[in-house]
């Protein structure tokens, strides 16, 4: 599952604006996860992104949550529960605190990152589980470039992109902080396409991504990802190809949009 989330996330940089003008507190996405099992593609689990308001006692701040639970028929095979939150400025979706809890199968894992931009480190605590059941801690201090963000956090900022203005074939670099890794991705831009979805008949911004010095996704602009091609500009369609199969994501419903 962390292949599902990590390939709708990995995305950014074309033409960023300041401002968020697209997210809305509020906002939900569902989308259903499938995977090719015995040659035929299977949904197996559903993905939630969903957004809203948290005020603290100095300002208010834009919940980012995105969860991954396999469907109940799959829970016996290998059952997942993952959990991935980002805490942003509403306005320019600057991310101050991250989150992310898994459950797959037997493994556990949780990453906690904590933003000082003004020293550009991040606060990282790692926490897994040993073979007897009981739970270690690691914590770092992280260097991070001036524009890199958690995957959470830059998923919901692409949507503030002016990708209109790109052109066929124009690519793009940019960096994600991904398991206490600064990892650089590629996107290229590929078109518009409309394609038929459970929401409706979309137009949408074909975008191709890569991850520059990892083989974790396979072929030729074979790992894609679909925008709608208007403001609120949602993920619809994804469609990846890794090491040990290929995979898709497609919406159910989206509610709560801004525009």
């Amino acid at each position: 599952m962390k292949k599902f989330v990590f390939v709708l996330i990995i995305l950014c940089g074309f033409y960023s604006i300041g401002q968020n003008n697209t997210i809305a507190f509020g906002e939900r996405l569902v989308f259903s996860a499938s995977y090719n099992m015995s040659g035929l593609l299977t949904d197996i689990a559903q993905v939630t992104m969903e957004t809203s308001e948290i005020k603290t006692s100095k300002s208010t701040l834009m919940r980012l949550k995105c969860t991954a639970a396999t469907y109940k028929k799959f829970d016996n095979f290998f059952k997942i529960r993952d959990l991935y939150e980002s805490y942003v400025n509403p306005k320019t979706l600057t991310p101050y605190l991250y989150k992310r809890d898994i459950s797959e199968g037997s493994y556990y894992k949780f990453m906690q990152y904590k933003y000082n931009h003004k020293t550009k480190l991040v606060q990282s605590l790692k926490r897994k589980k040993r073979k007897d059941g009981k739970t270690w801690d690691e914590n770092k201090n992280i260097k991070i470039g001036t524009s890199t963000k958690d995957i959470v956090s830059t998923l919901y900022y692409i949507r503030n992109l002016d990708i209109h203005k790109a052109k066929p074939g124009d690519q793009e670099e940019f960096t994600v902080l991904f398991d206490n890794k600064e990892t650089i991705i590629s996107l290229k831009y590929i078109g518009k396409e409309t394609i038929s979805t459970n929401i409706g008949s979309k137009e949408c911004y074909k975008l191709a991504i890569s991850i520059k010095g990892s083989d974790i996704l396979k072929g030729n602009n074979a790992n894609l990802i679909w925008l709608t091609a208007d403001e609120n500009k949602i993920p619809v369609y994804a469609k990846f190809k890794i090491a040990i199969g290929n995979g898709e994501l497609k919406i159910q419903s989206a509610t709560g949009l801004k525009h």
